[in-house]
């Protein structure tokens, strides 16, 4: 702030630059007692450096006046123009008597010989006026013109600019005022930056004039200087809210648009500002009503300075912190209103006082003046904003805060839509991961591994959740140690295609729970996509009519371990890669078949006899499509990663999301690998029953005895009961061949074909009823049961469990 010099203003300094005498003025202007100053060092008072015409008469010890910047006791930072005159003490030593500058036209000696009224408004207008010769040597200047430049008249005249001060920008005003000289033509010029006698930066207007004689002649220029501050800092502040209007907001993260603000404001007109947001909108949820007697945690978000690191901060970014009850901070955001202080404020020194670090920071970089603006959207407070300033001179002005509040405003709506971008799109992941499988289960005929990445490439789409895909996979054990691999993709982004994945992913294991073939499970998918497509389409298309908004791809995959044969199918969807214990890559040949949704057209199954530890990779497209990359160059990375060999699959998936996808995902990753497993012949048994009422009893014995060899006499009991009602209902209901086989997994499996399509059904029989209680007492005996059909027949199954010494 500017200070008005008291009249008894005088401060004598020594050699040393110690304080020896310290006036009542002084007292009053900075507000320090005079026991508190003397034998303290002058500097301590400076709130900025000496002019540098000021520093230049001190070192040479010639008299001064000039402007300083000085620091009240409160903290303030007062500007005075004072005076420096030199004298000396009694061992010669000099000392400096420092007292309130007045104007040179009212210290002009009594007696003066009077001077022409032109030459009296010359010499006080309130505008640094100049004249110069034609060599550009400067011939008069006001007493305005004298303070700005830091010199007096009769030190300035017969120079030209670069003379007086042989400095940046000086040289470029020397070339104007020679190119007015010798054109005739006035020249305009504007500027900022700080002159030689003054402690701040200024923006000027300069208009430099030819003065030409009767003739028109070119005898000299005149320059007349305008002090535009203001008007520099109204174009400033414009465009700083121009900026505002273009950085804030450009992606839906929280923290990034935090920084956005803290970028825009510190590059227009703050020297240091911090974003702390309410730790609730910090973490992408609801905020709550602010307490009235209790502190509020918030979180710095951003941070930013014009000193490298933030030192002022005594807060890292991300770091939580307390306003307590009571102080401004708290105050301001439960007013919501935006408030403008200066370090000598009560309720600002209040707030100071609850952290000596913050205090010690204030005084330590002379910040003096600071600002509050609380971050509102939607009637809803998200966090607060301080606004601080110790570079720049001038302290925060009423139109400053006018444009702290707009800034703030802007970035607060972008800052809520962020946040409910954020919760959204963690509610949409979360929906998405819940109806994909957690961990993959243990299998003895594979071992299983996956990567899922969501869409991360680019910013984040309009509509929450809208990057969120509809990929999905899981592994299905089925009967007979079988297991059924399952990779699908569903077309589009958003809410919409997560529970489209779901729907479809609960619909492939109920069909895999049925047995089908992998074509003919596709072929039911294909069904149930154009069912889901005509109930959700527009409600002015008609019932029947497909609008082909909901498709998909799928490939469904069951291995058997016993046959280590692999039967695939796939929907549009990427073929699958084997990988053989050798390291042999390749890509299979599968029957494309359409994509689900079409309808109308076949699918059609292969079958692969893969060797033990074989490795089947089953992906979607997003691991090898990327913008403007062609499908066989990802098809060829994949194939290079796969074939590197690796300790374990969880180290093979890292190594291929490493090596294949471009960046982060465009769309959304899934990734299986399945190394193939072998139930070897101490593991099944099967045999081949006679079409006779003597096999039943023949059964029960093979069982019993297979069961003793393999010892689980524990299940013996159980198991030749399963297997005598089995057998019996082939005999009854089935025909030949039929055919007894037993499998030692996680489980024993018993199972018996016949070659009869008629599956069995389980019901209650009546109290006369002779026969109708074998399945239902298979189904007590048996963890799961089931049928399914063979090529040449069926097959009815029964597990029985194991206990974890068998």
């Amino acid at each position: 702030m500017e200070g008005r010099v008291p009249e008894d203003l005088a401060v004598v300094v020594d050699a040393d630059r110690a304080v020896l005498v310290w006036s009542d003025g002084a007292r009053r202007l900075l507000g320090h007692e005079s026991a508190e100053i003397v034998g303290r060092p002058v500097t301590e008072l400076l709130a900025a450096a000496l002019p540098p015409s000021t520093r230049r008469h001190v070192r040479d010890g010639q008299p001064w006046s000039g402007e300083v910047a000085l620091r009240h006791r409160d903290g303030d930072r007062v500007v005075v123009r004072l005076q420096g005159t030199p004298l000396l003490d009694a061992d010669g030593r000099r000392l400096w008597l420092v007292t309130g500058s007045a104007p040179a036209h009212l210290a002009r000696r009594t007696g003066q010989r009077p001077t022409a009224l032109w030459d009296l408004t010359l010499s006080q207008l309130p505008v640094p006026v100049a004249v110069y010769d034609r060599q550009a040597r400067l011939v008069a200047a006001n007493e305005i013109m004298t303070q700005v430049m830091g010199r007096t008249e009769e030190e300035m005249r017969g120079r030209t600019l670069w003379e007086i001060q042989p400095a940046p920008p000086f040289d470029e005003y020397d070339r104007l005022q020679r190119e007015v000289l010798r054109t005739g033509e006035m020249i305009f010029h504007e500027d900022h930056g700080q002159a030689p006698g003054e402690t701040r930066p200024h923006a000027w207007s300069m208009f430099l004039s030819p003065l030409k004689d009767g003739t028109g002649a070119v005898q000299g220029m005149s320059a007349t200087v305008f002090d535009t501050t203001e008007q520099y800092w109204a174009r400033r502040r414009l465009a700083v809210l121009n900026e505002a209007s273009l950085r804030i907001g450009s992606t839906l993260d929280v923290t990034r648009t935090a920084e956005e603000m803290a970028e825009v404001a510190v590059g227009g007109f703050a020297d240091f500002v911090t974003v702390d947001l309410l730790e609730s909108v910090a973490l992408g949820a609801e905020p709550g009503p602010l307490p009235a007697d209790a502190p509020v945690t918030v979180r710095r978000t951003a941070q930013r300075s014009v000193l490298e690191g933030c030192p002022e901060s005594v807060v890292a970014a991300g770091e939580a912190t307390r306003y307590p009850v009571g102080t401004l901070p708290l105050r301001t955001l439960a007013a919501g209103r935006a408030t403008r202080r200066r370090p000598g404020d009560p309720e600002l020194r209040r707030w100071l006082r609850t952290s000596p670090a913050r205090a010690e920071s204030m005084s330590r970089h002379l910040i003096h003046s600071v600002m509050m603006v609380p971050l509102r959207a939607r009637g809803v407070t998200l966090g607060l904003v301080h606004f601080l300033r110790h570079r720049t001179p001038e302290p925060f002005s009423e139109d400053d805060l006018l444009l702290a509040e707009e800034i703030v405003a802007r970035a607060a709506v972008s800052v809520d839509n962020a946040r409910r971008y954020t919760r959204e799109r963690r509610t949409a992941l979360a929906l998405q991961r819940s109806l994909l499988p957690e961990r993959p289960p243990r299998l003895a005929a594979l071992e299983v591994a996956y990567r899922y990445l969501p869409t991360g490439s680019g910013p984040p789409q309009a509509a929450p959740g809208a990057d969120i895909g509809g990929d999905w996979f899981d592994v299905i054990p089925l009967s007979g140690a079988r297991v059924a691999l399952v990779v699908g993709d569903v077309v589009g982004h958003g809410i919409q295609a997560s529970a489209t994945m779901g729907r479809l992913r609960t619909a492939v294991r109920t069909l895999a729970d049925v047995d089908l073939a992998p074509d003919e499970l596709l072929t039911q998918l294909d069904d149930l996509v154009i069912r889901l497509d005509r109930e959700e389409g527009p409600e002015t298309r008609g019932a029947e009519e497909a609008s082909g908004q909901i498709g998909a791809t799928c490939l469904y995959a069951v291995y058997d371990p016993v046959s280590r044969r692999c039967t695939m199918a796939r929907a549009g969807h990427p073929p699958p890669a084997l990988v053989t214990p050798d390291g042999d890559v390749r890509v299979l040949d599968l029957p494309a078949g359409p994509p689900l949704g079409l309808g109308g057209l076949p699918f059609e199954a292969s079958e692969v006899l893969l060797e033990e530890d074989s490795l089947l990779a089953l992906y979607t497209d997003g691991l090898i499509e990327a913008a403007g990359r062609d499908v066989e160059v990802g098809i060829a990375l994949l194939r290079r990663a796969l074939s590197d060999p690796a300790g374990s699959l969880e180290e093979t998936c890292d190594r291929v999301l490493r090596a294949v996808p471009a960046g982060r995902p465009a769309d959304d990753i899934v990734l299986m690998l399945a190394r193939t497993a072998v139930l070897d012949e101490g593991q099944v048994r099967t045999w081949q029953l006679p079409p006779e009422p003597a096999a039943v009893a023949r059964a029960r014995k093979l069982a019993g005895g297979q069961l003793a060899e393999w010892g689980l006499l524990e299940a013996e009991f159980a198991a030749e009961l399963i297997v005598s009602e089995l057998v019996t209902n082939a005999l009854r209901y089935g025909g030949a061949p039929i055919e007894l086989r037993l499998i030692r997994d996680a489980a024993l499996i018993c199972e018996v074909s016949d070659g009869s399509s008629s599956a069995p059904h389980l019901r209650r029989a009546r109290v006369f009823d002779e026969g109708g209680r074998g399945l239902l007492l298979v189904a007590q005996l048996a963890e799961r049961w089931g049928t399914r059909q063979t090529a040449t027949g069926k097959t009815i199954w029964a597990e029985l469990p194991l206990s974890a010494g068998a």
